[in-house]
């Protein structure tokens, strides 16, 4: 009998709903000529979102600079302009050498995370969260402790909730703002609370803010870093939403805050980043043009444009349905709409999410992918045209008429 190989212990708990089991079925369905809108990952290039004039304007001819290593943090002309990009939004004394670039968010946040966080440390994260936090944060074998975001209030978290988490184990906090999955702003006086609870515990402040050029309504994305120069904190950010280029997995981090505090963590980092060699050094060709070009994500979000009218259509639809409610988005391009569980006798969100995709065939991630206790959320993605939205959320509710759990 052959023997049995385990993952390790550190994998138990980790997971990725939304390319996980849900999605391999849909992939079933598709090669079983079954038509499933996949409304599961954030990726605008799968819904007609092209690449942006002003990045394949420069890229042209450049591709023979992408051909060797560079270094290790990243090109000096991408890291200066994301630099600058950074002091314009408040950050103070932002150079160059405090820009990491990586291979997407996803991969920075580990070379974040990971120098900081021994076996047993806990982080601060909230729920709902996008899982990269807590995924990497298990692999490192600290501990993810979920601080609550309330839905009643925008799904601004709750600091009181928050304050109550922190124990002498705590070592940093994850702020995702603009939020994954909610689409939520956070209020800018909820931020400064969030950020005396790290100045008192003295914690370092990882803030996500790969949405913060996709704001709608009139409103503004404040850096969190930018709130709190005394103290230290990692910024992450990227292209991959903004300017539609998520297979160019193009993504940074920046350290702020007083320099004598990073020093070491800063030592970590280096050695991490100088042992992956470089990031993709043909797609930071295209950062510093990015940078320059905020027309490209405020054409999506302003009415008329795609990400806009998206949500527009998609949200009318939505409130017309018996049973569901939802706080709109103010950013990004995500829905985390509410079930009411009694209604439906819903006990599981993935049994809904399955029946959903194997009934009505629209594929979401149920709630619990995102850190949700509760059975009682989803996320939808608005990226697909106007009428298709409209006709899935139609679909929706057409499903949820006659639909009651067993």
């Amino acid at each position: 009998m052959d023997q049995l190989i385990y993952p390790a212990k550190r994998m138990e708990y980790v997971h990725s709903d939304i390319r996980g089991e849900l999605y391999r079925r849909a992939l079933q369905m598709k090669q079983q000529g079954i038509d499933v809108l996949r409304l599961n990952t954030g990726n605008p290039g799968s819904f007609g979102f092209t690449m942006p004039e002003s990045i394949r304007s420069a890229i042209a001819g450049q591709e023979e600079y992408g051909v060797p290593y560079c270094d290790f943090q990243g090109m000096p002309d991408a890291r200066e302009a994301i630099a600058a990009y950074a002091r314009g939004k408040g950050i103070e004394g932002v150079e160059a050498g405090d820009v990491f670039i990586g291979n997407g968010v996803s991969e920075v946040a580990n070379f974040a995370l990971m120098p900081l966080l021994n076996p047993g440390d806990e982080v601060l994260v909230p729920t709902p969260n996008y899982s990269l936090w807590s995924n990497t944060i298990l692999l490192t074998g600290a501990k993810p402790v979920y601080y609550r975001c309330d839905e009643a209030s925008g799904w601004n978290p709750d600091v009181a909730d928050l304050r109550k988490k922190v124990t002498a184990k705590t070592r940093a906090m994850v702020i995702i703002n603009p939020n994954n999955p909610t689409g939520a702003l956070y209020d800018t006086d909820v931020l400064l609370q969030m950020l005396q609870v790290a100045r008192e515990h003295k914690l370092l402040v990882f803030s996500d803010e790969i949405y913060d050029r996709l704001v709608m309504d009139g409103l503004t994305h404040v850096s969190t870093a930018s709130l709190a120069p005394d103290l230290p904190m990692v910024t992450l950010n990227g292209l991959s939403k903004s300017h539609c280029l998520c297979g160019f997995r193009s993504g940074w981090m920046i350290l702020s805050g007083p320099r004598e505090e990073l020093t070491q963590y800063r030592r970590g980092i280096v050695e991490l980043t100088s042992m992956r060699l470089c990031a993709n050094a043909l797609s930071q060709l295209v950062i510093p043009a990015a940078m320059a070009d905020m027309e490209t994500p405020a054409s999506m979000v302003r009415p008329g444009g795609r990400i806009y009218e998206q949500r527009e259509a998609c949200t009318k639809v939505l409130s017309g349905i018996d049973g569901i409610s939802f706080v709109k988005n103010s950013a990004a391009f995500y829905l985390f709409p509410r079930l009411d569980t009694k209604k439906f006798g819903i006990t599981s969100d993935k049994k809904f999410a399955a029946d959903l995709l194997e009934q009505a065939h629209i594929l979401v991630v149920p709630g619990s992918g995102f850190d949700w206790a509760e059975p009682d959320h989803f996320r939808i993605v608005m990226l697909p045209q106007a009428d298709i939205l409209k006709d899935a959320m139609e679909r929706m509710g057409n499903f949820l008429q006659d639909y009651h759990q067993k």
